[in-house]
């Protein structure tokens, strides 16, 4: 049975010769807390990587809200929880996001074309992997999404930690 969280990268976005991971579900393979050991030391990858991380718990959010609504009030609150005990780390991600496209870009033109491209490929990466999840059946969907805040609160929920070795790679560079 897949499991929400049990993901590995599918393609990459090419952006000024630097790649950005963009995710996907699939059954039995790397969890959180194993993407760490596959850091790359690549600036741009190992950002793609937790940041394409971050994507699929909205995703998943976003697939259990319409799949199994009775599961909202709860994930609403394990998500919350999780959000303020990350929202330096996904602010400081979406900002490097941010700073890689413009650093790609030659002028204000041209990064208006990326932005608005990778953020499109990035939004489009998270539809296709919440269709994904909402392709699984209601029945399977529905238990994995009621179980959905026991894994908010685990370690391979802790970006800090499931994702150390991306981190360490991502901020070396302010």
């Amino acid at each position: 049975m897949p499991q929400l969280w049990r993901l590995r990268p599918r393609r990459e976005i090419e952006l000024n010769g630097r790649k950005l991971a963009v995710w996907v579900l699939c059954a039995a393979v790397a969890g959180a807390g194993e993407a760490a050991a596959q850091a790359t030391g690549d600036y741009a990858t190992d950002l793609g990587r937790v940041y394409g991380a971050y994507q699929r718990l909205l995703a998943t959010k976003e697939a259990c809200d319409t799949a199994a609504p009775g599961t909202r009030p709860a994930n609403e609150k394990a998500y919350a929880a999780w959000r303020t005990r990350h929202g330096a780390l996904i602010g400081d991600l979406q900002r490097r996001v941010v700073a890689l496209i413009c650093l790609a870009s030659k002028d204000e033109k041209d990064y208006a074309k990326n932005i608005g491209k990778y953020e499109g490929s990035i939004l489009q990466e998270r539809q296709e992997y919440r269709d994904t999840l909402l392709s699984l059946g209601a029945g399977e969907l529905e238990q994995q999404c009621r179980r959905w805040p026991v894994f908010l609160a685990s370690p391979e929920a802790d970006f800090g930690k499931a994702y150390a070795a991306e981190f360490e790679t991502i901020r070396k560079r302010k």
